[in-house]
């Protein structure tokens, strides 16, 4: 089965262990073709910009409001101080990620960010972009939720890759008391338009879905049918994510029951199969404690994982161990191996994707195969 349509996919609501196991060989062997036995992850170090959001989704624990005492907007210094510790430790992605547009919400910010000299928070992205590209040998990576065109072309001065979970396309997620009430940035309408956007631009874009926060089976293939429409028009989209939903005490989700192991190889499985093959399939492996079950579903990536800074979307799960990791990928038949945060395709073919200044070093970064040329050892946290 090298393709699986979104008719065929909405069929696979319940299946049983043996479809399951028939549908990630499917997924593996699909896998290997385009990526062979290589099992990739970024060395980053997580810059949580400000917590600050104008959103009020019901399983977020990173978000704080005006007068928390851990509402947090990141001075330059600190940036560039978890920047530069960063590259100490080998690290060469710098993932800017950050609330958003809690200005057009919270007079506080609007004053804090007029204190640091800015008007919007997406300039001031775009300078703490420039701040670490300049002072360090770190790439961003930026996730700053949806963007204009001008604001996609000057953040693609300074940064190599940028993304936003579309998560679903579910609008039922929308109404009261679902898990993107009182969220106007979550509507799937705009989130898609602007990863459509970041086609537009030539972006090397990172997306995906997020699983067990209400939707349904057939709101995860649409999902899923969309990113790939946008991929098959643009050729931009170099990952997709599916992350599983985390209850987290102290939100309105945190008596919601999260996906069983089945549920994510199922839907792994489906996405590999649904999704072009150069589409990079990526699942997190400090969300679930049998995460080894990914390799067989047909994902070939890990994400980021740093040897600095903590998951602060995810804060009580801790990254592996990359000794750990490679150990399990080894016992999978495969080897870990660090990327950049663009993949090797927009570093080749792809290179118009690439502000050509940034371009010039991944390159000083880039082995011939395309990943990162000083690999960590992996003894080395």
């Amino acid at each position: 089965m090298a393709f699986l349509s979104a008719e065929r996919a909405k069929l696979l609501v319940e299946i049983s262990d043996e479809q399951l196991s028939n549908i990630m060989a499917d997924a593996a062997l699909k896998r290997d073709q385009h990526w062979g036995k290589v099992m990739t992850y970024s060395r980053k170090v997580f810059i949580p910009l400000t917590n600050y959001c104008r959103d009020e989704c019901k399983y977020c624990t990173f978000v704080k409001r005006p007068g928390d005492v851990n509402a947090n907007i990141m001075t330059p210094n600190q940036v560039l101080e978890v920047a530069e510790k960063g590259q100490q430790l080998g690290c060469k992605e710098a993932l800017f990620s950050l609330g958003e547009k809690p200005e057009l919400r919270y007079k506080e910010v609007r004053h804090a960010l007029r204190n640091l000299g800015y008007e919007t928070l997406i300039d001031y992205v775009i300078a703490m972009c420039k701040l670490v590209i300049t002072k360090t040998t770190l790439i961003p990576h930026v996730n700053a939720g949806n963007l204009t065109d001008e604001e996609f072309k000057k953040l693609k001065k300074v940064s190599a890759s940028m993304g936003i979970m579309l998560e679903s396309t579910s609008e039922a997620l929308l109404e009261k008391g679902a898990a993107h009430f009182a969220c106007p940035d979550k509507v799937p309408a705009l989130r898609l338009s602007t990863i459509e956007r970041a086609g537009q631009q030539k972006i090397p874009f990172t997306t995906g879905i997020l699983i067990g926060i209400g939707e349904s089976w057939q709101d995860r293939v649409d999902s899923l049918a969309k990113i790939n429409q946008l991929h098959q028009r643009y050729g931009h989209i170099q990952e997709v994510i599916v992350q599983n939903f985390c209850a987290k005490p102290d939100t309105e989700m945190a008596e919601f029951t999260e996906p069983s192991l089945h549920d994510m190889l199922k839907t792994l499985a489906v996405a590999r199969l649904m999704l072009a093959p150069n589409i990079s399939l990526q699942a997190p492996p400090n969300l679930q404690e049998n995460f080894q079950h990914y390799i067989a579903a047909g994902i070939n990536d890990w994400g980021g994982i740093s040897p600095l800074t903590r998951d602060f979307i995810n804060p009580d799960n801790a990254w592996p161990q990359l000794m750990s990791l490679a150990t399990t990928c080894q016992q999978e038949g495969f080897k870990l191996q660090e990327r950049l945060t663009v993949y090797p395709e927009y570093l080749t073919s792809k290179r118009s994707f690439l502000n050509e200044e940034v371009n010039k070093n991944l390159i000083c970064m880039m082995a011939s195969n395309g990943l990162a040329r000083h690999q960590v050892a992996l003894g080395e946290q």
